[in-house]
């Protein structure tokens, strides 16, 4: 009798074939012959699909972050450029989401890359605006006159404000519609105003925040004014 080659391999691959071709119409499920062309023209399709679907939501997004852009009156290549010279690094789709969920947000992404055109300080930290709302100690006050009990500030700005124990209710906002940012809570504090990176860098070259002058958005320290301050020490004493 006649030895057969490979033919457990052979079913395998037969049956590996039928299984991905299950489903299919007619004899393109059941014939390993059609079936296998069907599997193979069903992958090419598949994989211009990918393809195809990449293109359609880069599309979607550039629609939606070119609207969001002109409500701001930016154009699309504007926006990406000033975002660029601003180095803050959002993609397609981050962009497009905020622009569709997070309008206040995106403002400020807008205001940022404004910024970097215009030549102005660029904060490269947008502050978060998804806002919570706490409830302010209601005092007794007369009839007919009507007590805020809640007052609006950001998530940065409620954890500074535990940070340096301060009450939200003494501090007055200067961000969209009142609301409280971080630099709000520590004016009140009487806190020099640094960014973190900024603040770690004055600690390694030993510079005095209180004599550095800020730069950045609202008089805020940065790390190239740290830099400058060290240098010019560095000078003086040589």
């Amino acid at each position: 009798m006649a030895r057969t080659a490979r033919s457990g391999h052979a079913r395998k691959k037969r049956r590996k074939v039928l299984a991905q071709a299950k489903g299919y119409r007619g004899t393109k499920k059941s014939s390993y012959k059609r079936a296998k062309e069907q599997v193979w023209k069903s992958g090419v399709y598949a994989y211009a699909g990918r393809k195809q679907r990449k293109r359609d939501f880069r599309s979607l997004w550039i629609q939606r972050i070119n609207a969001g852009a002109r409500e701001h009156g930016l154009s699309y290549s504007q926006l990406v450029h000033g975002l660029r010279l601003a180095e803050i690094d959002l993609d397609r789709k981050i962009l497009a989401d905020l622009a569709a969920t997070e309008s206040e947000a995106f403002a400020a992404v807008v205001s940022q890359a404004r910024n970097a055109l215009n030549g102005d300080p660029v904060q490269k930290r947008i502050e978060s605006f998804r806002l919570r709302q706490q409830p302010v100690e209601q005092t007794t006050e007369p009839e007919g006159e009507k007590q805020d009990t809640e007052v609006g500030a950001t998530e940065a700005a409620e954890r500074k404000a535990e940070e340096l124990d301060v009450e939200l209710s003494e501090v007055e906002g200067t961000g969209s519609e009142g609301h409280i940012l971080v630099e709000d809570v520590e004016d009140v504090a009487g806190k020099v105003k640094v960014t973190d990176a900024a603040e770690r860098k004055a600690e390694a070259l030993g510079v005095d925040l209180s004599e550095v002058e800020g730069t950045g958005s609202g008089g805020r320290i940065t790390v190239r004014d740290v830099e400058r301050a060290a240098k010019e020490v560095g000078e003086k004493a040589g």
